[in-house]
This record gives structure tokens, sequence and C-alpha cells, in this order.
């Protein structure tokens, strides 16, 4: 009996290093599948948005399609709100978020980074009648509309206000402009973007942080042959001019940060 038991727990560390060596890394199943899954929100222009037309377009969601073009495979775009985006890359339903995610020490403890693929700044938005808000100190007891996980909230909490939760971008600047919130705080190309297309918009940038943040592609840990292979195509689609054709489209002739 303890010869067969012996036999037994053997074939079974031997299976288990067998299927320890033959594991597919998330590279090698992107590639067998020809298939990178890439988790965005599709509600925050102009980086991840749904045209006129109904098609999914943006800065980011044209940097995740020249990725998977340089790995020889094509994009599988996973829409959901902010909040659900990470949940879904730790559940394995993505391989990558694309969506504007800041690096932070926080996320760095749990998740691996790309290398920054852009960077950005932070502005404070208010209602262009109020004027008890100049400074990002000045957020102390007032409301900030934002989803309630991303970087910009934390530096609202960080100086002190109370967070209203939204489902993104859109309706934070619904809020500040008809006052069911004192601000918010936000990336500045998206601003921008904003008063592009509704000039008339109710809504002001009173103070910018000077502390640029930078923004990469969120990956689990322990994957480090998809970071390399992103990496190396994200310095390729700057080295060949398809970034700055890129960013042209999205942001004009500003330099491309």
């Amino acid at each position: 009996m303890k010869i067969i038991f012996t036999l037994l727990l053997a074939s079974t560390v031997q299976f288990g290093l067998v299927h320890s060596a033959n594991a597919e890394s998330t590279l090698d199943k992107i590639q067998s599948t020809g298939i990178f899954r890439i988790a965005t929100e599709g509600a925050y222009p102009p980086f991840t948005y749904r045209d006129a037309s109904g098609s999914l377009t943006g800065f980011d969601v044209d940097i995740g399609r020249e990725i998977a073009h340089r790995l020889n495979v094509k994009p599988t775009f996973i829409e959901g709100k902010w909040d659900g985006l990470i949940a879904g890359l730790d559940a394995g339903r993505s391989d990558a978020v694309i969506n504007q995610i800041a690096i932070t020490p926080e996320r760095q403890k749990k998740y691996d980074f790309s290398i920054p693929y852009i960077t950005s700044q932070a502005v404070l938005i208010t209602n262009k009648n109020n004027n008890s808000i100049k400074t990002f100190s000045d957020l102390k007891g007032k409301t900030s509309a934002h989803t309630l996980t991303n970087n910009f909230a934390q530096i609202a909490r960080n100086n002190g206000a109370e967070i209203i939760g939204t489902n993104g971008f859109s309706q934070e600047i619904e809020l500040v402009s008809t006052g069911r919130a004192d601000a918010t705080i936000n990336d500045s190309l998206s601003y921008l973007d904003y008063k592009k297309h509704k000039p008339n918009a109710p809504v002001k940038i009173v103070a910018s942080d000077p502390n640029a943040g930078q923004t990469a592609i969120l990956l689990r840990q322990g994957e480090s042959e998809l970071k390399t292979a992103i990496d190396k195509a994200i310095v390729d689609i700057k080295a060949d001019g398809t970034y700055q054709r890129i960013w042209a489209q999205y942001f004009g002739d500003n330099t491309p940060k």
C-alpha cells in the first residue's frame, strides 16, 4: 500500500512539473489565438469613445490597435465602466487595460505597467460662475465628481473634497455644469477636447497640477514576456512616425508627450 501511494505521489508531482513547464504564458495565448483582449471604457473622449457612427475610436483605441498589429494579432476591445476594467483584468477577462491608466505607487504594488506612452497634466475644473475654488486646496469641504477609483479622485480626496461617484467624464462635466458638483479633476487633453466640441459649456479650468502624470498599459504581475513585447511595440510606434500621426489626429499640432 505504501509503495502504491509513493508511486501515485511521484506521478502527481511529475505531472505537476510537466504541466507547469508547458503552461501557456499570456503572450503565448495571445499568439496562439491571434487575439489581444484589451479592456477600455469606451466613454472617455478623446481617448476611448464611440463616434457619431457608433464605432469605437480614440487615441488609446488606436494605440491598442497598433500594438496588436505589431504583435501580429487582432485586437478585441472589451468595454466596461472604469471601476470594472481592472477587476476584469484580475479575473482574466482581458489581457491588458488601455484607458489612460496613470502609474501610481499603489497600483505598482499589484500590477505591472508598460513603458509610458503619454504624459498628461491634471486640471481642476469648476463651473464658470464659481469663484470660491481657485486652487486644489480650495476643494476642502467641497464636492468633486469622479469615478471612484481613478487617480483624479484620489487627488481630490487628498485635498479634502467629498467625492460624488460618476460613470465617467461626461457625467462629471454635466454635474459641474449644472451645479450639482462643485468641481472635477481630469486630464487637460480631455478638457480641451470637450471644449472643442462644446465651446459654450459653462465650465473653466482654475488650476493645474504641476506634476505631470505618466500613463501606461496595465498588465497583471508576472507577465514579463507580454510586457517586453508591448514595450517594444510602443518604441517602434514612436520611432516610425505612427505615434505622431495618431497624436495629430486627436490633438492637432501640439507636441506629443
